[in-house]
C-alpha cells in the first residue's frame, strides 16, 4: 500500500518517542510504501480533484538522518491507499479546513483515518462531555460568574483551553481561590473564549493514564504520566514521568464501551486520558504513547494499529 501521513514537518520528529514515526516504521517493515505531507500542502482547485505536494520517503534506520526523500510528486489524495491525518493540535481554523479538504478527498475515493468528519465533531477536550458517567464534575462556559459559581462550590479545581495540547495552559486553583480572576481573564479573553472547569482529582499523583483504543479495542498496556515536583501536570511534554502499566479492569470496561461507540463514527485511533477512573480528554488528533509503551513492556502498538489500518484499508 501506498500510505500518506499528513503530519507536521519531518524535520520536527523526535524520532525516539514519536508515535507516527513508529507507524511509519511498522508500515515499511510490512511493505509499504511511505508518504508524507503538512496540511498546508493539500489544495483543491475547482473542477479538480483534492491533491498534496507528497513527499515520497524511505526510513533509513539512522537515528541522526532517519530518512531520505526518494521523491516529491503532487497527487490526487484518492490514488493512495490510506490517508492517516496525524497533524498535532491546536484545533484552529486551518484544522477544521483541512479537515473539509479531506473529507472531499473521500468523496472522490479516499480513506483517511480518523475518519474527517469524526475530527470535526469530536474536539478532543468537549468529547468526554457525551460520557457523562465517566467524568468528574465539569464545566464548559465563556461567563466568568459561572466558573467563579463552579470554584465555589467544588472548592479545587482545574481549567483548560479547549485548544491546548500536552498540558499547555492548565491551571489549579484551590480553595482560597488565589488568582481566580486573573486566571479567568487569561483562559476566557473578556468572555470570547470557552473555557473547561473540572473538579481536580487527587488521584492525579498516580498519573494522568494514556489508554490507547485501536479499532475500537483497547491496547492491554496504559501509560501513567506521573507529575513531577510541584507540578499538577502529568504530561509528557510537562515533564511527566512515563510509567507503562497493565491496564486494569474498570478501565478496560471504560474504554471499550467509548471505543465501541466512537469506532462506527470512524474513529480508528483513540486516546483517552484518565485520572483515578474519571476520563478527561478523548484524544482524535494524534494520539501519542506508542513507543514508550513498547520500550517499557514490549506490547507493539504500532503493529496493532498499522493491523487494524490495513485491515480498514480494505473494507
Amino acid at each position: 500500500m501506498q500510505i500518506l501521513f499528513v503530519a507536521d514537518p519531518l524535520e520536527s520528529f523526535v524520532i525516539y518517542k514519536d508515535s507516527t514515526f513508529a507507524m511509519m516504521r511498522e508500515a515499511q517493515r510490512r511493505g509499504h510504501q511511505i508518504v508524507a505531507c503538512h496540511p498546508e500542502d493539500i489544495s483543491w482547485q475547482s473542477g479538480g480533484k483534492v491533491q498534496a505536494k507528497m513527499r515520497f520517503i524511505t526510513l533509513t534506520g539512522d537515528k541522526n538522518h532517519w530518512f531520505e526523500e526518494t521523491a516529491t510528486e503532487i497527487k490526487a489524495l484518492a490514488d493512495l491507499d490510506a490517508v492517516i491525518m496525524r497533524k498535532d493540535p491546536p484545533f484552529d481554523s486551518e484544522f477544521f479546513y483541512a479537515t473539509h479538504m479531506l473529507g472531499q478527498a473521500e468523496r472522490e475515493g479516499a480513506k483517511v483515518f480518523n475518519k474527517p468528519s469524526a475530527l470535526r465533531e469530536h474536539p478532543e477536550k468537549l468529547a468526554i462531555m457525551e460520557f457523562a458517567q465517566f467524568i468528574s464534575p465539569t464545566l464548559v462556559t465563556r461567563n466568568a460568574q459561572d466558573i467563579r459559581a463552579f470554584h465555589a462550590e467544588h472548592k479545587d479545581v482545574i481549567l483548560k483551553p479547549l485548544d491546548g495540547m500536552g498540558g499547555m495552559g492548565i491551571f489549579r486553583v484551590g480553595e482560597d481561590g488565589r488568582n481566580l480572576g486573573s486566571i479567568i481573564e487569561t483562559l476566557n479573553h473578556g468572555g470570547a473564549t470557552s473555557v473547561m472547569v473540572q473538579k481536580f482529582l487527587p488521584d492525579i499523583v498516580h498519573g494522568d493514564k494514556r489508554v490507547l483504543i485501536i479499532g475500537g479495542k483497547p491496547v492491554p498496556y496504559c501509560l501513567a504520566r506521573i507529575p513531577q515536583g510541584n507540578e499538577v501536570r502529568g504530561n509528557l511534554a510537562a515533564g511527566g514521568k512515563g510509567v507503562a502499566q497493565a491496564l486494569g479492569e474498570q478501565d478496560k470496561a471504560i474504554a471499550e464501551h467509548i471505543g465501541e461507540r466512537l469506532v462506527k463514527r470512524g474513529l480508528l485511533l483513540i486516546g483517552l486520558d484518565i485520572i483515578g477512573h474519571n476520563v478527561t480528554e478523548i484524544n482524535v488528533t494524534s494520539p501519542t504513547c506508542f513507543q514508550e509503551i513498547f520500550d517499557q513492556t514490549g506490547c507493539d502498538v504500532a503493529a496493532l494499529f498499522v493491523d487494524a489500518l490495513e485491515q480498514a484499508a480494505k473494507a
